[in-house]
């Protein structure tokens, strides 16, 4: 059984943790699939939805909290570390929009993407933790891919009480994008893909390069990036083309 399942539908990139059994828990070996896959997307895709299968979103890191048997040194560390802040540093520099689905358990990992994904629909039975703190794991990993969505007192809470939260309050922290009833969770993806993919290819790349550089700038240069965004994307031949 693939521990990740792609589905090309049309201009959309359908991606699904695909361990059910254990909550979708990812290995290395799937964080560094993952990473590919968000990488190569733009490639075939307009848009890409993340999902779990069975009902989790994903709960962690598989084996989260075991010791290796030799501890290795600051540097060989960090290697490690880096399999999966580059799999977030791929969610925020794919050229296109990422969308996560978030039904039941997203904890540790499976929160942290939830928070990098541009969009994040969450089904009104989905439970968001950090546990990592419990697992004696210090969780700068998940909170760097909180620094731009969620306000620092919010994250505070989340990693120092460990609570689990319900998705109002992610929706409150930044975490999630808009809280959907179960049943019609699917519904919502649809409707919010087929809205994406009612513009330009263009228009859709200017989109998350502003969101993703904007946010940093002061106003000026913003506003500037803005007005050059704008009229280098408008003036290609698909944003002039009638509708």
């Amino acid at each position: 059984m693939p521990d990740i399942l792609t589905k090309q539908d049309g201009a959309i990139l359908r991606v699904t943790l695909n361990q059910p059994e254990r909550g979708n828990a990812v290995s290395d070996r799937m964080v560094a699939e993952l990473t590919g896959i968000i990488q190569g997307a733009d490639k075939t895709s307009s848009v890409v939805v993340l999902r779990g299968a069975g009902n989790d979103f994903c709960v962690g890191r598989a084996g989260m909290g075991q010791r290796p048997p030799t501890e290795p040194d600051a540097y060989e560390r960090r290697s490690f570390s880096d399999i999966v802040f580059d799999c977030y540093g791929a969610m925020r520099n794919a050229k296109i929009p990422i969308i996560a689905v978030v039904q039941g358990r997203a904890l540790g990992f499976g929160c942290a993407i939830a928070a990098a994904c541009d969009i994040t629909l969450a089904s009104d039975k989905a439970v968001f933790q950090v546990p990592e703190m419990a697992h004696n794991i210090l969780p700068t990993m998940v909170m760097s891919s909180f620094v731009d969505r969620v306000p620092r007192k919010a994250m505070s809470y989340l990693v120092y009480s460990m609570a689990e939260i319900g998705p109002e309050r992610a929706l409150s922290f930044g975490i999630v994008s808009d809280v959907v009833p179960a049943a019609k969770l699917d519904d919502a993806v649809e409707s919010l893909c087929a809205a994406i993919l009612k513009a330009p290819r263009p228009a859709i790349y200017g989109v998350k390069e502003y969101v993703k550089s904007a946010p940093d700038m002061a106003v000026f240069g913003a506003v500037e990036f803005a007005r050059n965004l704008h009229a280098t994307i408008n003036s290609s031949g698909e944003m002039r083309k009638k509708h």
